[in-house]
C-alpha cells in the first residue's frame, strides 16, 4: 500500500498547514513569496513530516504540537531540494513532476526561496507550543541537523565524491549527514516534547537506519525508476558521476543492504514500550516505494 494510502489524513493536514503558515508569514504577493510556494506546495510524498507524525502517534503526542515541527522540517527539505537543483550543485530541470524552481522562475530566485525558506522554518519552529526551553532544544537540533555537520555538510562530501571511488564508510558518513540527519532531526525533536529519555536512544537509531534506507532506496530508483515515475530525472546520479550504493555494491548488493538496514529499523522499534504501528508501516513504506 502506498503511502499517500496509508498516511493521506497526514499529508492533508501539513499541506494545509504549510498553506497556512505561508500566507500568515507572507501574504502580500510577490516574485519571491510565489516562488517559495511553487517549490513548498508542490506536493511530494511529505516522508519527513509523515515521520514527526508517526512518532506523536506512537507516544500520545497531539499533532498540534507536531504540525510546528513538521512543517519546519519539509521548509528545511523543500530548501535544500532548491538549492540541490541549481546548475552549480545537481543541475535538474525536473522535480516533482514539474520544471525546477531556477527553471520555472530563475536562477537568483531560487537562490532566494531557499534562503527564505530557511529562515522561515526558524520561526516557524519557534511558535512550536511548548516550554520555552523545549523551544530552545528543537531550535538546536534543527540547526545541527542541516548545518555543518548536518545536511549541508552532507552535500558538500557528496560533491567531493562525485568521479572517484568511495569506500562503504565513506559513503554512509556522506548520507548520515546529507540525508538522515534530518530524518533523525524529526524523532529527535518529537523526543524533545514527550520527555521519553529512557526511549530517545532506540529512537534514535531506528531514525539513523531509517534514513541510510531510505537513501539506499533512493539510490537504486534512481537507476530502476523511470523519469514519469520518479518526477525528476532518473539516471542523474550517473549522469554526474556520483558514488551511490549501486554504483559501489551494485544492484543487488544495494537492494540487501537496505532489507539489512530494515531489519535493524524494526529491532530498535521492537524495542519502544509503545504502539509503533505507524511507524512500522511507513519503515515498510521506504523499502517498497517505487518513487
Amino acid at each position: 500500500m502506498r503511502a499517500n494510502e496509508i498516511f493521506a489524513a497526514e499529508q492533508k493536514r501539513i499541506n494545509t498547514f504549510l498553506s497556512q503558515q505561508l500566507d500568515n508569514l507572507c501574504s502580500e504577493q510577490s516574485t519571491l513569496r510565489n516562488s517559495v510556494a511553487y517549490a513548498l506546495l508542490a506536493g511530494g510524498k511529505r516522508i519527513r513530516p509523515l515521520l514527526v507524525y508517526a512518532t506523536c502517534d506512537a507516544y500520545g503526542l497531539p499533532y498540534s504540537q507536531a504540525d510546528y515541527i513538521a512543517a519546519a522540517i519539509e521548509m528545511i527539505h523543500t530548501y535544500s531540494l532548491i538549492h540541490d537543483d541549481l546548475p552549480c550543485m545537481d543541475d535538474d530541470n525536473l522535480r516533482r513532476g514539474r520544471p525546477t524552481c531556477h527553471i520555472a522562475f530563475n536562477e537568483a530566485t531560487a537562490v532566494l526561496a531557499g534562503d527564505a525558506l530557511q529562515a522561515i522554518a526558524f520561526e516557524v519552529l519557534a511558535q512550536t507550543p511548548c516550554q520555552p526551553k523545549q523551544i530552545v532544544k528543537l531550535i538546536q537540533i534543527m540547526a545541527k541537523a542541516c548545518g555543518l555537520n548536518g545536511m549541508a555538510g552532507g552535500q558538500s562530501l557528496d560533491l567531493e565524491a562525485e568521479n572517484r571511488q568511495v569506500s562503504l564508510a565513506q559513503l554512509q558518513k556522506i548520507h548520515a549527514a546529507k540525508t538522515g540527519a534530518l530524518l533523525t532531526a524529526c524523532v529527535d525533536m518529537v523526543a524533545v516534547l514527550v520527555k521519553i529519555e529512557d526511549q530517545s536512544d532506540h529512537l534514535h537509531q531506528f531514525a539513523q537506519h531509517f534514513g541510510i534506507a531510505f537513501q539506499i532506496i533512493d539510490d537504486v530508483l534512481d537507476v530502476t525508476a523511470e523519469t514519469k515515475t520518479l518526477g525528476k530525472p532518473s539516471g542523474s546520479d550517473q549522469g554526474l558521476n556520483k558514488s551511490t550504493y549501486p554504483n559501489l555494491m551494485g544492484l543487488d548488493g544495494a537492494q540487501k543492504e537496505a532489507k539489512k538496514h530494515i531489519k535493524l529499523c524494526f529491532k530498535h522499534l521492537n524495542n519502544l514500550s509503545r504502539n509503533h504501528e505507524k511507524l512500522h508501516k511507513l519503515t515498510n513504506f521506504v523499502l517498497d516505494r517505487t518513487h
